[in-house]
């Protein structure tokens, strides 16, 4: 096992073992092999051309050049019960996620949180062990499309280790 897969294997652990709403767990954490990594670059290149956003390249080019990515979703997350009123409905029972163009939504908050909570937990991980990183939605567009994840709302978070960081002073 390399250094960043050994890194990436910590920080799922950081992320499993991170605090989560009404201690229920949602997450699907799954890191990717190299075959996965040059396909998921691939169709974030591709899906530029599809949507018009130029961001999917530049960041599909960080994760081809990415010794790891770990991804961070959400798996059919159940509300938490509260009626608090954070996703916008009045209720629990009236939060239905349907497919949209990237993700399914809405998403409960408290289990966002959770989901930042735990991606949280993951990039400590990274940094205490100094490799670089940087969060991607775009990542989670293509890994879904690709059926690498079956997360209903997922982010990546690749991962280098070079003398400057690759995902910092990236051209737009």
């Amino acid at each position: 096992m390399n250094a960043l897969s050994m890194v990436a294997e910590l920080m799922a652990l950081s992320a499993r073992t991170a605090p989560k709403g009404v201690g229920q767990d949602f997450l699907e954490i799954r890191i990717l092999n190299e075959e996965e990594i040059v396909r998921l670059a691939d169709r974030m290149v591709q899906y530029a051309e599809e949507c018009g956003n130029k961001g999917f390249v530049r960041d599909g080019e960080n994760v081809r050049a990415s010794g790891a990515v770990l991804l961070v979703g959400l798996k059919e997350a159940k509300p938490a019960g509260l009626n608090c009123g954070a996703c916008g409905l009045d209720s629990c029972a009236a939060l239905t996620p349907v497919e949209k163009k990237e993700f399914k939504g809405p998403q409960c908050a408290l289990r966002i949180l959770d989901l930042g909570i735990a991606i949280g937990s993951a990039v400590k991980t990274a940094s205490i062990l100094n490799a670089d990183n940087r969060i991607m939605y775009r990542i989670g567009v293509a890994a879904r499309m690709l059926g690498l994840s079956k997360s209903d709302f997922v982010m990546g978070i690749p991962l280098s280790a070079t003398g400057k960081s690759i995902y910092f002073d990236r051209k737009s």
